[in-house]
């Protein structure tokens, strides 16, 4: 039996629901900067996709920095707000009620309960591509550490969250390690080619899409703690 020494996590769509506070949170940005300027032609998803790999091309860390990347579509889509000053302006106060907003969350149930019981025995760590301050919210005080993709420089999948993690606590390898998420890809596979145990938030009853089994999941956070006992004490 592997000796498990500390647990790392996923934040949005893990520990909460994160789409409701993504809508409200563009929905009441957006609303506030049409209040100062005027009717915006914000576009669809696609366009999104469009900006966002053309901003990419003109700087590769926008890729991992979510923040920056949010801040650069405000800028492109009031180009036409005069003076440049004045536009600058606009984005930064933008980005701060956005980022207020993205911050307004709702846990899952149990979500606090669990984590205050496996701070006890384990190490907790959170592994974010997102940019939401764990250490915001009560339930920061179970996490020793924090490591968001401006921090890693890259995002899940790829190894740095995982690598970043082990360097913030001594005496642990990826053996000792358990990450929990929801992304089957970025949380599950990222691990897996690590060799790091997981197990799946699967709480939307999705079919397991990928090259390998499945690992062990769970739909209520009421569970986990009994999930942990029966595959590590």
């Amino acid at each position: 039996m592997k000796q498990l020494k500390m647990i790392t996590f996923d934040l949005d769509d893990t520990l909460w629901d994160n789409m409701p506070t993504i809508t409200k949170a563009e929905f009441d940005t957006r609303k506030w900067i049409e209040d100062q300027v005027g009717k915006v032609e914000w576009g669809n998803f696609n366009d999104f996709l469009k900006i966002r790999e053309e901003l990419i091309e003109d700087d590769a860390s926008i890729e991992w920095d979510i923040s920056k990347l949010r801040r650069e579509i405000f800028r492109k889509k009031l180009l036409h707000v005069k003076p440049n000053s004045y536009r600058d302006e606009i984005v930064e106060n933008a980005f701060k009620i956005f980022i207020t907003k993205r911050h307004e969350i709702k846990l899952f149930d149990d979500v606090e309960e669990t984590l205050k019981h496996l701070s006890k025995k384990y190490i907790l760590g959170i592994l974010t591509n997102g940019n939401a301050d764990i250490y915001k919210f009560n339930i920061g005080k179970y996490f020793k550490f924090s490591i968001s993709s401006l921090e890693a420089m890259d995002s899940k999948p790829n190894r740095a969250h995982f690598d970043e993690a082990l360097k913030q606590v001594n005496d642990i390898s990826f053996e000792n390690l358990l990450h929990i998420g929801d992304h089957q890809v970025n949380d599950i596979l990222g691990a897996y080619e690590l060799g790091i145990d997981t197990l799946w938030f699967n709480n939307n009853n999705q079919n397991w899409e990928q090259y390998f089994s499945k690992p062990d999941e769970f739909s209520a956070w009421k569970d986990l703690p009994g999930i942990i006992k029966n595959k590590y004490e």
